[in-house]
């Protein structure tokens, strides 16, 4: 083991690194009866070819159907027993898991997660009943407007690419998997230089390490080779469905969370539709009705992005909202008042230092800081960072929106809203 990145000062986060990769943070916060562990793979759904799409997602669905001595009941019941929860989620760039418990239970969650992560069982019939649950999943984010709509965005915005898949993948695509794949795919999903074990809450530095030695310490394995660079491609996907309303979104592309603009970024969605008085939320809703709900977000990989718009509204307005959503990129990308940014940044910092409260949601993200930057960020630091953003910044993140000429419109609903795919690149390009 190796000595500490940095010896905190009470009651901040610590990072060290065992002999084989596996990272360990421990984020004691005083006074709390409850902990949170986080064990987090830097690898999910990017790093899947083709053929193997879908494969992390079901991964993570198969290591609770049995891992270690434990049936899938005896995990839950365990931990439950002991008034935790257990959970786990993939993404395109992570998978992680969690538990969280009453003060005293990381030991049990560090060994359950490591059963999870490292000792899954991966039967055969359990593989073959997971694989119609996964089917059913799939099935039911078809059959959810505000689910397929994204995913239909995704696809146009990196068309032939990792990112332009579902998570889910597809009931062929899952379909050749075996148990013996699963654990090769699963040797690389979470091998050892991949994982982050992060504690965060009632928890003691010594006891944190300790469990992390002793669960993850021997574990081995290479991780799967970094994907190719993302390229964002455009275009539109289009579906008339007989909806009540109509379904949209619209995508451009922009940098990644690795970017010295990532917080401009972040505070340009924000402004643009993160809130009641976002321009977005004021124009499209409030002065002219011509939606139910409009926001505006970021959503950043390593090294590339897009911020995106969504909205719900009536068939007949889909084109016209889709005029005013290029409107307010625009003139959000030429001006900006120090009202609107000072406002962007009080909200940005209050929703990352809330999340603070959360022990899971500190070691979530202190995972994820040491995933992207190889150290953990302290709230300061963060807050410098938003605080340094000039309204320069923002202009600049909305020019480079605009420069490639390329957007990605997805639009599901009545077919009189389909004209919203070519009313937004018209207004925003010409």
């Amino acid at each position: 083991m190796s000595a500490p990145s940095r010896r905190p000062e009470a009651g901040l986060a610590s990072l060290h690194t065992l002999k084989n990769g596996v990272r360990v943070v421990c984020d004691p916060i005083p006074g709390l009866q409850t902990v949170a562990l986080s064990v987090v793979a830097g690898r999910g759904a990017r790093f899947e070819d083709a053929q193997r799409s879908g494969w992390s997602h079901l991964l993570e669905h198969m290591v609770f159907k049995g891992a270690g001595d434990r049936s899938a009941r005896e995990i839950v019941e365990v931990i439950e027993a002991e008034g935790g929860q257990v959970n786990a989620a993939t993404g395109y760039e992570r998978t992680s898991f969690q538990v969280r418990a009453l003060a005293g239970g990381l030991d049990l969650g560090s060994h359950v997660l490591a059963d999870l992560v490292l000792r899954p069982n991966l039967d055969p019939a359990d593989l073959a009943r997971e694989k119609q649950v996964v089917g059913q999943e799939i099935a039911e984010a078809a059959d959810t407007p505000d689910d397929i709509v994204f995913e239909m965005a995704q696809a146009a915005a990196f068309a032939d690419q990792p990112l332009g898949r579902s998570i889910l993948g597809t009931d062929a695509s899952i379909a050749p998997a075996t148990p013996e794949s699963l654990a090769a795919w699963r040797s690389e999903l979470y091998a050892p230089q991949t994982l982050i074990f992060a504690a965060s809450g009632a928890v003691d530095e010594a006891e944190v390490l300790r469990l992390a030695e002793r669960d993850f310490g021997q574990a081995t394995g290479e991780g799967a080779a970094e994907p190719p660079a993302a390229a964002f491609t455009g275009g539109a996907v289009v579906e008339a469905k007989r909806l009540e309303q109509a379904n949209l979104v619209f995508l451009l592309p922009t940098v990644g969370v690795l970017h010295e603009d990532y917080f401009a970024l972040r505070l340009f969605a924000e402004i643009l539709g993160g809130g009641m008085a976002s321009r977005l939320f004021q124009e499209a809703r409030e002065k002219r009705g011509l939606a139910y709900a409009v926001d505006a977000y970021a959503e950043t990989y390593a090294e590339t992005g897009v911020m995106g718009v969504f909205a719900g509204c009536a068939a007949g307005d889909a084109a016209e909202l889709a005029k005013v959503a290029a409107g307010e990129i625009m003139g959000l990308a030429e001006r900006i008042a120090p009202a609107e940014l000072a406002r962007a940044k009080a909200q940005l910092k209050s929703g990352l230092f809330m999340a603070r409260e959360s022990p899971l949601s500190r070691a979530e993200q202190a995972a994820g800081q040491v995933l992207l930057f190889g150290r953990v960020l302290t709230p300061e630091e963060v807050a410098r960072d938003i605080d340094r953003v000039e309204a320069a910044d923002l202009v600049r993140i909305g020019t480079g929106m605009l420069a490639s000429g390329r957007a990605a419109v997805s639009v599901l609903g009545p077919k009189a809203a389909l004209k919203a795919a070519e009313a937004f690149p018209r207004a925003l390009f010409g």
